[in-house]
């Protein structure tokens, strides 16, 4: 990409682009931009903060272990007859590990609103041995001094029922004195999933946006411009989730989203968000010097709009092939990532970004104002 190409293109001069023939004319969208900048930008920044809303649709709180897979598979149809069979989350139930000196205690505690049973774990092969020597039944087990307890609950265990119970029982047991309780279980690693995943969100994208945020003030040799384009891309970030929280519930009639889908799709539509922003103003920066602000702007946009917009449709294109795999996360991810890929280019960086530059005039150069030819 470096070498060989752009050698490949010198050589090859204008018949590289044959048949076709660049002439560099101005672009349509350029001249709609030029016209009512300041309508442009506003109406398109209305229509994304509206689409934004279907965030209220968005329950990415983790997917029902049923309602992973878009076709039925063997796991779930053995699991469903387990439901019909036998008491709901009785295949899944709570583990409650703790000092054996508190078992007494750490037992009753056990017993919150939601716990159908309790019971200390008992080795099967020390159980069968006692009953064929006519030994009385043997104790809990217990392993450096810890028991386990099998706790079952009245929910099933991927529902908000069980995490809610989940809460109650780590909150009685952990108040236990020298006990050392620790809950565990499918529906407890759910629950720790989900916290940690909103601990990530709260550090990772805070954190990315910094970084983006120094690397375009490096690059444009400004400050208003990087805040401008990093405020771009959250609200593409966020009317994508939007639009997404819709299409999942009411179009694909999906449970729900992984709860760590929102960061996958903000690392995804962030990184490429960043990459057409770049291919724009740096052109534009360049223009400006040379023809002016506005000229330079609507250059920089007739100049780069055919190339963000061919490279936004051929990645939306190579991610949406993903969702033709079962797995309901590759889909959402799938879905989410192509739909933003399309917005940005066709909209935040076709029109919202161009409109903004324009109608602010010289002052997205701050602190530092380009040296224009041309008023």
């Amino acid at each position: 990409m470096l070498f060989l190409l752009p050698a490949v293109l010198v050589l090859l001069g204008r018949a590289a682009f044959w048949p076709l023939r660049p002439q560099g004319r101005p672009s349509r969208l350029a001249a709609v931009v030029g016209r009512r900048p300041r309508v442009v930008w506003i109406t398109t920044t209305v229509v994304l903060a509206l689409l934004a809303l279907g965030l209220v649709r968005l329950e990415a709180h983790g997917v029902p272990r049923t309602e992973s897979f878009r076709a039925a598979v063997d796991s779930n149809a053995a699991q469903d007859r387990l439901d019909a069979h036998y008491p709901e989350a009785s295949a899944v139930p709570a583990v409650v590990l703790a000092n054996a000196a508190k078992l007494d205690d750490v037992v009753a505690a056990a017993r919150v609103p939601g716990v159908t049973k309790v019971t200390p774990y008992v080795d099967p092969l020390a159980l069968i041995d006692a009953k064929d020597a006519g030994r009385p039944k043997p104790g809990p087990k217990t392993v450096d001094g810890r028991v386990r307890l099998v706790v079952t609950t009245d929910a099933a265990p991927d529902s908000p029922r069980a995490t809610a119970i989940v809460r109650a029982l780590r909150s009685s047991v952990h108040a236990v004195p020298g006990a050392d309780a620790r809950v565990g279980g499918y529906t407890a690693t759910n629950l720790d999933i989900q916290a940690t995943a909103q601990r990530d969100r709260t550090v990772v994208i805070p954190l990315v946006l910094g970084l983006v945020l120094v690397v375009l003030i490096a690059l444009l040799r400004a400050v208003v411009a990087p805040l401008l384009l990093v405020a771009t891309v959250i609200l593409s970030f966020l009317a994508t989730l939007g639009v997404s929280g819709v299409v999942f519930r009411d179009v694909f009639g999906f449970a729900g989203a992984d709860s760590s889908f929102p960061l996958f799709a903000f690392v995804f539509l962030v990184a490429l968000g960043v990459d057409y922003n770049i291919f724009l103003m740096t052109r534009v920066r360049e223009e400006v010097a040379t023809v002016g602000h506005r000229a330079g702007t609507l250059r920089g946009l007739a100049v780069t709009g055919g190339v963000i917009t061919s490279a936004g449709v051929v990645l939306a294109a190579t991610f949406a092939a993903l969702s033709v795999l079962p797995l309901v996360f590759l889909v959402e991810l799938s879905f989410a990532v192509s739909f933003g890929v399309l917005l940005d280019a066709l909209v935040v960086r076709s029109l919202l970004v161009p409109a903004l530059t324009v109608d602010l005039g010289r002052v997205v150069w701050w602190p530092q104002p380009r040296q224009d030819r041309a008023p």
